[in-house]
């Protein structure tokens, strides 16, 4: 049994936080240029070179990279073997947020309850998902998530004839209806199975998966290449002002599933797709 101290929660979180508004993960950037290399959409083009210049501004400068800095999304694979001691985990989590939205200066946008709208003045509470895995160690994902994409995900609950088509209608349906609304370029996590909470769940994690890796299932590899392509030729383009680049890349995850249903959920994010990951 391995005993890791809640403060040590509190201060990776801190940092993280603050990390992953400041800078954008390598595998994101990579695409990013990538794409800004490729775009022969002269306005495409031009805007692709002003987000560079926005990343580059960020991080010499310690500007977060986009002025939503996210409601904090938090992935925890807690080893069974871990024992945490000097707090509860939530509020260890809870304050590593508080901390980072405080002292990296990085805008409060959290509001208490729904419908009163009172702002809780320090980010939190955080939205936190929590696995038990083998092992001694917890691995930390923090990903911020901006709501100007995240008020264009969906959820769509299929029937089972509707098969691979359907998924790859729903995809499409909801990239095209979020059309420049999503701060395109952007990136795609599509959670396909489950139930109707898992397969939102999957979506989201999905966005934190390396951009340019597979799925590990062979036709499900196959969709991703597929959906990217097709997504991009919707036309929609960096601000959704034209060009061929829409999408960065898209990353599916599946689970299986009930007879009766076939559920997919579409996360969309914009190109500051903000993700981070330690292991203590």
């Amino acid at each position: 049994m391995r005993v890791i101290q809640a403060e040590e929660i509190t201060k990776n979180i801190k940092e993280m936080c603050i990390e992953a508004n400041h800078f954008l993960s390598q595998d994101v950037k990579s695409k990013l240029y990538e794409a800004c290399d490729k775009e022969d959409n002269k306005l495409g083009k031009e805007i692709l070179g002003q987000l560079k210049e926005n990343l580059k501004i960020a991080g010499d400068e310690m500007i977060p990279i986009c002025q939503d800095t996210g409601m904090a999304v938090v992935f925890l694979n807690i080893g069974q073997d871990v024992h945490i001691e000097g707090a509860n985990i939530e509020d260890a989590v809870n304050e590593g947020i508080r901390q980072g939205y405080d002292e990296g200066y990085l805008r409060k946008s959290v509001v208490k309850d729904p419908i009163e709208r009172e702002n809780t003045k320090d980010n939190t509470p955080g939205i936190i998902h929590y696995r038990i895995v083998p092992g001694e160690n917890i691995e930390i994902t923090v990903a911020p998530k901006g709501f100007g994409s995240e008020n264009m995900s969906k959820v769509y609950m299929l029937k089972p004839a509707d098969g691979i088509e359907g998924v790859k209608n729903a995809i499409l349906d909801a990239v095209a209806v979020a059309g420049p609304n999503a701060c395109p370029p952007i990136v795609v996590g599509v959670g396909i199975g489950g139930t109707f909470e898992k397969c939102a769940l999957m979506a989201k994690y999905a966005l934190t998966r390396e951009l340019g890796s597979h799925n590990e299932t062979e036709y499900v590899a196959k969709l991703e290449d597929e959906m990217l392509e097709k997504i991009n030729t919707l036309g929609i383009g960096p601000a959704g002002l034209g060009g061929k680049t829409t999408a960065l890349g898209i990353n599916i995850e599946t689970y299986p599933t009930h007879i009766a249903g076939l559920p997919v959920a579409v996360n969309m994010c914009c190109h500051v797709n903000r993700h981070i990951r330690r292991t203590i």
